[in-house]
């Protein structure tokens, strides 16, 4: 598998227009619903949703593969690293 093929998402999540909580509820019920390896780009532009995301990453165990900002939205590439 190439570099590119392993970060290219296997879904998108789109919560542009959303504000806390529902970008954090919405990616975790996301996560919740895919298999250990797949993953997932989640868009957002609440601000708050860059910290929020992070941390529930760390206390769910999966991996950030990537985060950048393209305008006002924040892209997230996530890895679903184990069962939860």
């Amino acid at each position: 598998m190439t570099e590119s093929t392993q970060n290219s998402p296997r879904r998108i999540l789109d919560l542009v227009g959303l504000y806390c909580p529902e970008p954090v509820f919405r990616t975790r019920k996301e996560l919740d619903s895919m298999a250990v390896g797949e993953t997932l780009e989640v868009i957002a532009d609440d601000p708050a949703s860059e910290e929020d995301i992070q941390s529930l990453l760390r206390r769910l165990g999966h991996q950030l593969l990537r985060l950048w900002k393209t305008g006002r939205e924040i892209h997230f590439l996530i890895k679903k690293t184990k069962q939860t």
